[in-house]
């Protein structure tokens, strides 16, 4: 009886000793778990932190890599022709036809009275703009620094000219220079005649602006 006294007490002990042992070990577990370290805080803000940077440099990496569209053939209607008198007339090369920019024959059949391109072929490229009386012009947009400020430059057409022209449309057109000139109906600024011979229609050219106008 009193073998199995002593067996019964140090078996309680032990149990209460192993439920204690267990009581402090899930005390701790719930400790730690509530426990915040600063070192790993800092830790998950720098790991979101180049995300976010990242994600805000995107609207400035589209400006960047996608160019805006070419300013075309409504805005050209709406704007006074940008024409403005060259510092001078450098030689043209010799053989027809003679390719041109829209800004080069406006200058000289404006400015210099043609007299360099009398008698020549020429072949100028632009986009077909017409005015509120549906009369056809050859544009191109000019340049100071960038598209934001691009100015149209225009040539009328006479002669044998398409008789259906649609806005934007781009065409390679060659003819022959004229005297007859009109006037902007935007701004009353200067505007020559071409006397088209011919015309095709082209692919818009991988540099639609021309940047001839202001040198």
């Amino acid at each position: 009886m009193a073998a199995r006294g002593k067996t019964a007490v140090h078996g309680e002990a032990a149990a209460r000793g192993e439920t204690t042992a267990r009581g402090e070990a899930a005390a701790r577990g719930e400790a730690a778990a509530h426990h915040h370290d600063p070192r790993r805080g800092k830790a998950a803000a720098h790991h979101h932190e180049p995300r976010v940077s990242w994600l805000l440099t995107l609207p400035v990496l589209a400006l960047i890599l996608v160019a805006p569209p070419a300013l075309g053939s409504y805005s050209a209607a709406h704007t006074g022709t940008a024409l403005t008198k060259p510092f001078g007339f450098p030689d043209l090369p010799d053989g027809d036809p003679l390719r041109l920019g829209v800004a080069d024959y406006a200058g000289r059949a404006v400015y210099d009275d043609g007299r360099s391109l009398r008698g020549r072929q020429l072949k100028i490229t632009g986009f077909v703009t017409l005015d509120r009386t549906g009369a056809p012009y050859l544009v191109r947009m000019g340049l100071n620094c960038c598209a934001a400020d691009a100015q149209p430059v225009k040539i009328a057409l006479t002669g044998n000219v398409p008789p259906v022209l649609s806005p934007d449309t781009w065409l390679e057109v060659t003819g022959r220079y004229t005297p007859r000139r009109t006037q902007d109906p935007v701004n009353d600024g200067p505007i020559p005649y071409l006397e088209v011979t011919g015309s095709r229609p082209v692919a818009t050219p991988h540099d639609p602006y021309d940047e001839t106008w202001n040198t």
